[in-house]
């Protein structure tokens, strides 16, 4: 079986846990700062995990993670 080559975006995105989780980042926290306060922002800089019904699809496109 040859290699299966790994989603070049995906890649970028998302990270897998130790328990294999899908770890990514909140969006929101690129531009346009000035109006959203503090506590919005603070909350966006943790990390999220997927949501269960994506991971089935993430995983294949990152499958060597």
């Amino acid at each position: 079986m040859p290699k299966i080559k790994t989603h070049s975006g995906a890649k970028k995105r998302f990270k897998v846990s130790k328990t294999g989780k899908i770890k990514r980042a909140h969006v929101g926290r690129r531009h346009i700062l000035t109006k959203k306060n503090t506590k919005r922002l603070r909350h966006l800089r943790k990390e999220g995990y997927a949501d269960t019904t994506n991971v089935a699809q993430i995983k294949r496109l990152i499958p060597y993670m």
